[in-house]
This record gives structure tokens, C-alpha cells and sequence, in this order.
């Protein structure tokens, strides 16, 4: 769920990066608890199930996309000429503080795993 969120969270903050020198362009970014908040409250949904038309159809669940996070628009500290609001200085802060957090996720899931492997081979 983490990974997902800081996954969107990064390519929406290198969409303004890559924006930085588009006129009339407006920074976004989302608030990272509230998305966490919307995809556990996602998570509890329960999936919808298939219908089959046939017997010989497979039945199963669908699978919901990522749930939509609300973007903000960032209030520039200084107006641009050409009514760009992207900052570099603060979006290369939140890509690199971002990318931090994405992988700390990384490592914390990967740990799990390694864990879980672990306990596996102890068990054999």
C-alpha cells in the first residue's frame, strides 16, 4: 500500500520537474496520509466477484484499480512571468525526500519477505 502510494506520489512530482519550464503550467503533489488513508480504506472493500456465462468459464474477482488520491495545487513562494508555479529547488527536495521514503518501503517489505523465507527454510 505504501509502495503504491509513494510510487504515484513520484511520478506526479517528475511530471512537475519535467513541467518546470511549461508556461501556464500548475505544480501538484498529494497529501501522503490522506492517500494512505483512502488506499487502507480501499483495501477493506471487498472485491467484486465475476459472473460466468458459461460452465466452462473461470470464475474470479476483479481487481480494483489504485484508487484516485486528490491532487493540490502548490502555492508558489514567488509569482513567474509565464504562470508557472513549479519551484525546482522544492520539487528536487520532495523527488529526493520521496524517493527516501519510497525506499524505506522497499527495504521494510523486502525484509518481511526475507523473513518469511527464513522461518521456511527452518521449517524444511
Amino acid at each position: 500500500m505504501a509502495l503504491g502510494v509513494r510510487a504515484y506520489r513520484q511520478q506526479v512530482i517528475a511530471s512537475n520537474i519535467a513541467n518546470a519550464d511549461t508556461p501556464g503550467y500548475k505544480a501538484v503533489d498529494i497529501n501522503v496520509e490522506e492517500a494512505m488513508r483512502i488506499a487502507r480504506l480501499a483495501s477493506q472493500v471487498s472485491p467484486t466477484m465475476l459472473a460466468t456465462t458459461s460452465s466452462g468459464h473461470i470464475s474470479g474477482m476483479a481487481v480494483s484499480a489504485q484508487p484516485p488520491y486528490a491532487l493540490k495545487y502548490q502555492v508558489p513562494s514567488q509569482d513567474s512571468a509565464d504562470g508557472n508555479t513549479v519551484d525546482m529547488d522544492v520539487e528536487r527536495t520532495k523527488f529526493s525526500d520521496n524517493s527516501i521514503m519510497y525506499q524505506f518501503s522497499v527495504d521494510r517489505v523486502s525484509g518481511h519477505f526475507k523473513m518469511l523465507m527464513e522461518l521456511y527454510q527452518s521449517l524444511k
